[in-house]
């Protein structure tokens, strides 16, 4: 199986890239458009910021080739929200993808909420094997709204959307990679997606 990570200059694909050789599977790093849209599978990763990496995304068309892709594609954390239509993070539109707006939270409690946080009401593939209320490691300031496209959520401030999908595509707001035994399953069961 090929997978293929997004190359995006929007960090963490060094440790997303350790999870997924941790399962037996070499990944490769691009961001050419021919080598992603062949790739078996596409991990969409990313920290930093919404109009940065739209912009780089824009800036090399990758927009357009990952909103046409029709393998499986699995957004994480930033690459969950630049999936949306759009942040209030510089306010930027994103791929939209997802109909779903990404909001920043209320400083009601601490942000960026960092740290663990239990996935509830999951459901999906990418879910297979994971128990109810299982946690998964957060570091995030921004979180997309609940909607059609939910396949679980967390509660942090309010309930937010911890998972979307629709049709190929997925979508993790936490750090599978940094998850521990509950992320391992979660990347594996999205590389046995049919």
């Amino acid at each position: 199986m090929s997978v293929v990570i997004v190359d995006y200059n929007a960090g963490n694909v060094q440790s997303v890239t350790y999870a997924l050789e941790r399962l037996g599977v070499s990944p490769v790093l691009s961001a050419d458009p021919e080598v992603i849209r062949s790739a078996d599978r596409v991990i969409f990763p990313g920290v930093g910021e919404a109009s940065t990496a739209m912009r780089f995304l824009k800036e090399r068309k990758l927009d357009e080739v990952i909103k046409d892709l029709k393998q499986p594609v699995f957004g994480v954390c930033l690459g969950l929200q630049l999936m949306c239509a759009h942040s209030e993070e510089n306010n930027t539109d994103c791929l939209g993808i997802f109909d779903v707006q990404v909001k920043k939270f209320e400083p009601t409690l601490k942000v960026p909420q960092m740290g663990w946080n239990n996935l509830e009401h999951t459901t999906g593939p990418l879910f297979k094997g994971i128990e109810a209320d299982s946690y998964v490691y957060y570091v995030h300031s921004y979180y997309a709204e609940t909607s059609e496209y939910t396949i679980a959520t967390t509660d942090y401030v309010n309930t937010f959307s911890a998972a979307l999908n629709k049709d190929n595509f997925y979508a993790l707001q936490a750090h599978p990679e940094k998850s521990g035994k509950v992320g391992e399953r979660i990347l594996q069961n999205f590389l046995d997606i049919k």
